[in-house]
């Protein structure tokens, strides 16, 4: 079975794979500074909570933007897995898919395998949402090119930040949306500024970017962590794919396997 990885810069998400079934995913907070022994005991506990063992696994890919937790994964893979990892970081890896950018390189990990699920999947245009801990649109040309993207503030740190440079606003549950626009006190007022402005920052770029699609019409996706909580806020986005990066991570590595 696969291990598939995906290290984020607030959350890491595992998944594990059955031929092209996910069998089993997990959430967990990033720490960078955990250790491969560390990772290996959340691990372990993570599988006999599913009725798993570690030795089922025979492969592991990794997806990282965070570099510093790569080195840890890849050494527990050896250490614990007993396999060697496939990096998606790695220049000489098939992704499947041409970056048309400026700047191949400085592209997330994160941000091509998205695509790479995305296209598998729909085969045309598209713009994909990530709402992490930035916000990414991420654009997909009719014929399987990423062109680009856009890059935000995600709705988490930026509320992280409000609450750290006011006295009175409380942290608050943004899970419930808000019933009006309009809020009547702090916390609804709260609610309305973060969903429904987010969701109209959302909307706003998918609008101007879909314009340069012309003549195509991009579908509109959005993954991540946040994306149930914004989606609805944003009318555009037709679809949410809460797995995307783990099946871009499957999919990369049965074209390099």
């Amino acid at each position: 079975m696969l291990l598939a990885v995906d290290i984020g810069n607030s959350h890491m998400v595992l998944g594990v794979f059955e031929d092209k079934t996910l069998v089993s995913d997990w959430r967990m907070q990033t720490n960078r500074r955990t250790t491969s022994d560390e990772l290996a005991a959340k691990l372990h506990g993570l599988f006999q909570l599913k009725n798993r063992r570690l030795a089922e696994i025979t492969a592991v890919i990794i997806g990282s933007v965070a570099p510093p937790l790569e080195s840890v994964w890849c050494n527990l893979a050896r250490k614990y897995l007993h396999c060697e990892p496939l990096l998606v970081s790695d220049g000489k890896i098939d992704t499947g898919i041409a970056i048309v950018t400026d700047n191949p390189g400085e592209v997330g990990a994160d941000r091509i395998i998205n695509s790479v699920a995305a296209y598998s999947r729909y085969k045309k245009a598209l713009i994909i949402v990530d709402f992490g801990t930035a916000i990414t649109l991420d654009c997909v040309s009719a014929k399987g090119e990423y062109i680009g993207g856009a890059i935000a503030p995600g709705l988490g740190i930026s509320f992280d930040a409000l609450i750290s440079q006011t006295a009175k606003l409380p942290r608050i549950d943004i899970s419930s949306p808000p019933r009006n626009p309009i809020g009547t006190n702090t916390e609804t007022a709260l609610k309305s500024g973060l969903l429904y402005g987010f969701g109209g920052l959302v909307e706003g770029l998918i609008s101007r970017i879909s314009q340069q699609f012309h003549p195509d019409i991009p579908k509109v996706i959005a993954t991540g962590g946040m994306a149930g909580v914004i989606a609805p806020f944003a009318p555009s986005i037709e679809a949410v794919e809460p797995m995307l990066t783990l099946e871009g991570l499957r999919i990369i590595h049965a074209r390099n396997s």
